[in-house]
């Protein structure tokens, strides 16, 4: 089968406006620079006419794939779908609301193609959105996820990016967690991850589908992300560890009222306040013991988390 250049991931929800100026610019840019490609369109259950707009332009255009779901999943649904789907060497995503040029193409490309980065980031360093409710919150928000993360983007939830093969097809998105890609990578053993100024494009169709709470449910996620790259394979590490360490604390503290008991006789143990304390330590650290147990249960019985109801596919087998 003949390598293809670029696979463009685009997911969307309610964009039919948008999809055929995005799709003639995309054919454009990738004609001018003779890249061979595929374009694939995850609808992620659209009420309005996006899939009939999909199914439109994947006749119009041999490049033009289409995946719709069954319902509304996410956009780390949609992404992930979209790996598992793409045959080019390098694969780009790029959002269905035209706020991403097509025209950051060929440098997305290169830098991976010929720089040899395994993921590129856009910046949106001059941003077309509310800078109360957008602009100032995502500042924060990306500072906080560098400050924990060590990755050193300045915007991490962009959804313009580029990335190697190997990359896309190593990591599983899940949840909400496309706002950490670079995150996944890193902990997959992606360590070439860089960083590009894109252009901004302000709203043309439609309204955003995001609000105040991804701020809250991102640093949630954050946190989530951080501790599955460390003990999502090893949980009883983390809560073994502390299981063993609180019940340790406890069982020291019984021993020493013990000791005590034998000294001032005319004491009982229960009669003492820290024997409550160290006999909840001891159950407390038990059930960490117990969480582990059960949680590397769940991590070696969950390779079915990501199924999705599939509904059509275009162009795909």
């Amino acid at each position: 089968m003949q390598s293809t250049d670029i696979s463009i991931i685009i997911p969307l929800f309610n964009e039919e406006e948008s999809l055929p100026e995005l799709a003639d610019w995309i054919e454009r840019v990738c004609a001018e620079h003779g890249y061979s490609h595929e374009v694939i369109m995850i609808d992620d259950g659209s009420t309005d006419d996006s899939w009939k707009v999909v199914q439109e332009l994947s006749e119009q255009y041999a490049a033009v794939k289409g995946i719709k779901f069954q319902r509304n999943y996410g956009k780390s649904a949609a992404l992930n779908e979209g790996f598992k789907a793409a045959r080019g060497n390098v694969v780009i995503t790029m959002d269905a609301d035209l706020q991403d040029s097509p025209d950051e193409i060929p440098e997305l490309y290169r830098m991976i193609a010929v720089e040899g980065y395994d993921l590129v980031s856009g910046w949106k360093k001059v941003r077309h959105d509310n800078a109360l409710t957008k602009n100032l919150p995502s500042k924060l928000y990306n500072a906080v996820n560098r400050r924990i993360s060590g990755i050193r983007l300045h915007d991490m939830n962009c959804g313009l990016k580029s990335y190697n093969k190997k990359v896309v097809k190593s990591i599983e998105v899940y949840g909400e967690m496309h706002r950490f890609i670079p995150v996944l990578a890193k902990w997959a053993g992606f360590r070439k991850i860089g960083e590009k100024v894109v252009v901004h494009r302000a709203r043309k169709y439609g309204v955003s589908k995001f609000g105040w709470e991804r701020f809250i449910n991102g640093f949630l996620d954050l946190l989530s992300v951080q501790f599955m790259g460390r003990f999502g394979k090893k949980p009883m590490h983390f809560f073994g560890t502390l299981g063993t360490l609180t019940f340790l604390l406890g069982f020291l503290l019984t021993i020493y009222l013990v000791v005590l008991r034998f000294i001032d006789d005319g004491v009982f143990l229960t009669n003492r306040p820290p024997f409550y304390l160290a006999l909840t330590t001891m159950i407390i650290g038990t059930q960490f013991f117990l969480t582990g147990f059960v949680a590397e249960l769940v991590s070696r019985n969950a390779a079915d988390r990501n199924h999705y109801l599939i509904e059509e596919k275009i162009g795909l087998n």
